[in-house]
This record gives structure tokens, C-alpha cells and sequence, in this order.
């Protein structure tokens, strides 16, 4: 995992250096081009701040990374396992397939076999891993400017109306629906863990959640009506930079986001949100203390269900208000990656404070 492993600095001269020692105990994951890499990977070398490291190439895929071509960090596991190894070889083949379970049996495994082994190695199945790529791939390219039939096409859906399924289960809006002059522009960001859209005007961060938050489709609709429409696929020099802050947050060289955001709710949830901010990264507090802090210490509750509002995850870091107990409560993302938040986020406390962190009654 990535706080188990060294710091950020010395897997980047790791890297650099091409350390064989780290050989299959450590990947690069590179956001400037959505590759994972061995660390010997005889390939160009990224710009530090474009590096995230793991432990294993299930997170790095989980993430959203596809395997390097030049330096097959997926080749271990393929050798250990013919099921994989063709199957992953048949993906590199045909990327744009609408891979099916008839695929796969036509293919002679059984599906029950192979389900385990993907979910056991990458933490999905193969038929997910495939439908990833190509529904990434079909985003980027309207990001780019290209039709949706293009997009379609990149994704490897013949069908259109399929393609308009799985793009609105993804950001619950059609593609056809998405504004050719719009207001609000949508980008795919790949982290570390797991994929975000970041919602942007040319002057404020809208939204940053992760794909699978239960709420993501609802809280579109909402910036939806108040843009009257206009919500389309494109990048802005503000998702250029949340893009960039993210990147520097996970690989631990910076924990500052400085880039705008719009806060939409009452004057109880905005100074709830103001609080959040004011949490130091690597700290914690519960929610009878931001009532505290912000002069309502009946409001408990009310703090609890605006901590619940926030759809701007890691700027306004709700991740940081657990129970008074101790516990880490409910979390949009997951509970697993409000655990991983806080753990990534101590590298980030002065020495001094390390293991001190705690929350009052």
C-alpha cells in the first residue's frame, strides 16, 4: 500500500535510477499519461509531481492506470496464472472490444475462475477492467473535443444506445444531453485512489467526487439546473489545476489547494465547510467539535448532515471529522478510502505531532 512503502522521494530516485531492488515491490503510477510502470521501466522518465507509488498492480489498476507496454508490470502475475496471462494479452489486442462472459468461455476458462482470480490479483473483475478502459478512453476523447460518435467509437461500442447507458450509469447524464457551449465543464481525473470528476467553471471548482459516490448522480442534476443545461465535457485551466494540486497531495509534496471553489448552501452549512478547511492535514476532529467551533454546540446533527452536503471531496476535507468515539462514521467515498485519506495525510504532520493526533468529547 502506499504509506507502507518508502517516501515519495526516495521511490523517485528509485526511478530514476531504475533500482532493481524495488523490482515488483514498487510501481509508478504517471498521471500525466495514465500508465503504470515497474520501477526499471526503461521508458522517459516523469516529472516527480506526476508520480504516485504502490505496492502492488491491483492498486495501481484500481486506480485507473493501464499497464506500460514498454516495461509489462502485469507479466509476474500473467506467468502465474495462463487464465490471466491470456486474457490480459487478448485485452491489449482488441482494447476497444465490448468484451463478453461468452467471450471469456469461447476462450475455454470458466467463468467462475476467472472472476476470482481478477478480483483476487486486481480487485475487479476482467469484465470490468475491460468496460474501464474503454468508457475512460470515450470520456477523454469528447474532453478533446470530439463528437460523441467519436467517443463511441474510441470506447468500442457499436451500439450507440449502449454507450448512452453506460456513460449515464458513469455520470448520470447522456452524452447526447452534454452542452456544446457550456458553462460547466466536466473532467476525468485519475488518483491513486480511484478515479474523480471535477466539475469546473472558467473561475470556480464546482465539484470533485469520486465516481462511485452513491450521491454523484444527484449532485449533477442539482449543477445541472443551475447551469441551466449547460454542463459539457472539456478541461479548463482550473481542472488543469485542481488536476495538478491533486497529484502533488498524493504523492506527498503538498497539501495546499489553492484553487476556487463555489459554495452553494446555507449560511450554517458554509461556516460548517469554512471549519473543514481549517483543519490541518494528518488532523482529526469530531463533529460535536466543529459545532463548537463555529459558535453551535447543541448543532451536532446539523454539523453531521453538512459534513454529508459536501461535493467538493479533499478541498473541503470532510474525511477529517470522525465520531467523538473515535470511529470513522460514514463517508461518500467509502469508509475504506477515508481510512486511506488519513493515513496518506499523516506524512503531512510536523514530526512533533505524529501519533498525538486525537479528537475531544
Amino acid at each position: 500500500m502506499l504509506f507502507d512503502l518508502p517516501d515519495h522521494d526516495t521511490l523517485y530516485r528509485a526511478l530514476i535510477n531504475r533500482d532493481a531492488a524495488f523490482d515488483g515491490r514498487a510501481y509508478v503510477c504517471v498521471s500525466s499519461t495514465g500508465v503504470f510502470c515497474r520501477l526499471t521501466c526503461p521508458a522517459r522518465k516523469p516529472k516527480p509531481e506526476n508520480c504516485s507509488f504502490f505496492g502492488t498492480v491491483g492498486e495501481c489498476i484500481e486506480a485507473g492506470y493501464r499497464a506500460c507496454k514498454r516495461c509489462h508490470p502485469l507479466a509476474p502475475m500473467a506467468m502465474a496464472d495462463p487464465a490471466i496471462a491470456s486474457l490480459l494479452a487478448a485485452l491489449d489486442e482488441r482494447p476497444d472490444y465490448r468484451w463478453r462472459e461468452s467471450d471469456v468461455e469461447k476462450l475455454g476458462f470458466d467463468l467462475s475462475t476467472v472472476r476470482r482470480s481478477f478480483k483476487r490479483q486486481f480487485g475487479m473483475t476482467f469484465l470490468e477492467m475491460a468496460r474501464q478502459r474503454r468508457l475512460r478512453d470515450g470520456f477523454e476523447t469528447m474532453a478533446q473535443g470530439g463528437a460523441v460518435i467519436e467517443g463511441q467509437l474510441d470506447a468500442g461500442f457499436e451500439s450507440a444506445s449502449a454507450f448512452r447507458t453506460a456513460f449515464s450509469n458513469l455520470v448520470g447524464k447522456a452524452p447526447g444531453t452534454l452542452s456544446r457551449k457550456p458553462l460547466l465543464f466536466a473532467d476525468w481525473i485519475t488518483t491513486p485512489l480511484g478515479d474523480m470528476i471535477s466539475i469546473t467553471s472558467q473561475s470556480q471548482l464546482h465539484l470533485l467526487e469520486f465516481f462511485d459516490r452513491k450521491a454523484l448522480h444527484g449532485e449533477i442534476a442539482k449543477l445541472d439546473t443551475f447551469a441551466k443545461g449547460k454542463i459539457g465535457i472539456g478541461r479548463t485551466n482550473l481542472s488543469d489545476q485542481i488536476r495538478e494540486e491533486l497529484a502533488a497531495f498524493f504523492a506527498g509534496t503538498s497539501d495546499a489547494f489553492k484553487t476556487p471553489v463555489a459554495l452553494r448552501g446555507s449560511e450554517f452549512t458554509k461556516q460548517v465547510w469554512d471549519a473543514l478547511r481549517e483543519i490541518p492535514a494528518g488532523q482529526i476532529r469530531s463533529y460535536s467539535d466543529i459545532a463548537r467551533r463555529i459558535g453551535r454546540p447543541a448543532a451536532v446533527r446539523a454539523v453531521a448532515r453538512a459534513n454529508g452536503a459536501n461535493q467538493i471531496a479533499l478541498v473541503i476535507p470532510c474525511h477529517r471529522v470522525i465520531g467523538v468515539d473515535g470511529s470513522l462514521t460514514g463517508y461518500g467515498g467509502g469508509l475504506w478510502r477515508k481510512q486511506k485519506l488519513l493515513e496518506i495525510e499523516r506524512q503531512f504532520l510536523p514530526s512533533a505531532l505524529q501519533g498525538n493526533n486525537h479528537v475531544s468529547d
